[in-house]
C-alpha cells in the first residue's frame, strides 16, 4: 500500500505548493478534502488520523489544534508552521543541520520545518559556533530581505492586486521592529547562539527569494581565525550537502551584487563568504528561494527522508 499523505492547510501559500510538487506522484497517495470541508474539524480530523504522514501548512494556532486532532499513533507529522520549531520532542527539519540530522528525521514521529529565514541564519552560522571560530556569546546580527510572497497571502494579494496601494507605493519595507519577530529563538537555539541575535528583517516588492547577511568582526572572533578558515569551515560542513553551495572566495570576490531571485523554484542556498580583510571585516550570505529552501520544497526533502523510512 502507497503511504498517505494529507496536506492540512492545502489552500494556503506553502500548502498549494506541496501540493502542487507531489500531486500526480506514483510513490504517495493524497487524501483530499473537498472545499467545503477543509474547514470542517470532524472531517479534518478523521482524515489526520487516516494519513501515514500529515503536513500541516497552517497558522500557528490552527496547527497545534491539528496536532490535538491525532489520536492514531502510527501518525507522523511534518508541521510547517512555527508552533513547535523549538518544542520539545519535534526534530529539527534541517536535514544540513549535523551530520546526523537525516537518520533523525527519518526515525521521527513529529518534523518541525524550519522558517526561511531561521534557514538562511541557522546554514552560516552553525557550522562556525559548532568549530569555535564563531563565539557563542557573539552579538550576532541578521539581515534579510525577502520578496512580498513571505509574508503570507494576503500579501501576496495585495501586492498583486493593482487597485491596492501596496502594488504602487514604496520599493521596500522594514518590520518586525519591535525586535521580538517569532523566528529569533528558533535561529537562537538551532545556531548554538548564548544571546538572541538582532534580527532585522524586511521584504521587497518583488515575489519570491531571500538575501540574508550575518556581518563578523574579525576582532571579536577567536584569536587567530582568518577569513580563509571561516571559507574552509563552511566549506567542508556542506561539502557533501546535495542542496547548500558554499561559493568559492575567489569566485565571491568578484560580485559586486546579489540577486535575490535567481534560486527562485530550487530547494538550493547559495552560500557567500566576502570580506575586507584591511578592516577586519567578514560578511556571509546567503541567498534562496523563501518559498523554496525556505518553505515547500524543504518539506519535500524532509518528506521523501520521511517516506523513506516509512517505506522502508
Amino acid at each position: 500500500m502507497k503511504p498517505r499523505i494529507f496536506i492540512d492547510g492545502e489552500a494556503g501559500t506553502t500548502g498549494l505548493q506541496i501540493h502542487s510538487q507531489i500531486n500526480g506522484r506514483d510513490d504517495i497517495a493524497l487524501i483530499e478534502l473537498a472545499r467545503s470541508d477543509r474547514k470542517d474539524p470532524q472531517k479534518r480530523s478523521q482524515a489526520l488520523n487516516e494519513c501515514d504522514i500529515a503536513i500541516l501548512c497552517l497558522p500557528d494556532d490552527a496547527a497545534r489544534e491539528a496536532v490535538s486532532f491525532v489520536e492514531n499513533p502510527r501518525v507522523r507529522i511534518l508541521d510547517a508552521s512555527s508552533a513547535h520549531r523549538s518544542t520539545t520532542g519535534w526534530v529539527y527539519g534541517l536535514p544540513e543541520l549535523t551530520p546526523g540530522q537525516v537518520q533523525l528525521i527519518a526515525e521521527a514521529k513529529r518534523v518541525t520545518n524550519p522558517g526561511c529565514y531561521p534557514t538562511g541564519a541557522i546554514t552560516l552560522l552553525r557550522p562556525l559556533t559548532e568549530a569555535g571560530l564563531v563565539p557563542r556569546d557573539y552579538p550576532v546580527n541578521v539581515h534579510a530581505i525577502s520578496g512580498y510572497s513571505g509574508s503570507g497571502r494576503s500579501l501576496i494579494e495585495a501586492y498583486e492586486d493593482p487597485q491596492h496601494p501596496q502594488a504602487t507605493d514604496a520599493p521596500f519595507r522594514g518590520y518586525g521592529l519591535s525586535l521580538k519577530h517569532k523566528h529569533v529563538p528558533e535561529m537562537q537555539k538551532q545556531a548554538l547562539l548564548t544571546y538572541p541575535p538582532l534580527f532585522t528583517p524586511s521584504y521587497g516588492k518583488y515575489r519570491q527569494g531571500i538575501v540574508l547577511y550575518v556581518p563578523l568582526h574579525l576582532r571579536l572572533l577567536k584569536p587567530g581565525v582568518s577569513v580563509k578558515q571561516i571559507h574552509e569551515c563552511l566549506s567542508v560542513y556542506y561539502s557533501d550537502s546535495e542542496y547548500i553551495n558554499v561559493v568559492p572566495v575567489e569566485q565571491a570576490a568578484t560580485i559586486t551584487q546579489l540577486d535575490p531571485e535567481y534560486l527562485n523554484g530550487t530547494n538550493n542556498l547559495d552560500i557567500y563568504v566576502f570580506a575586507n580583510e584591511d578592516s577586519g571585516q567578514i560578511l556571509l550570505a546567503a541567498v534562496f528561494d523563501n518559498l523554496g529552501k525556505g518553505a515547500s520544497r524543504a518539506a519535500i526533502q524532509n518528506l521523501n527522508i520521511m517516506l523513506a523510512k516509512t517505506c522502508s
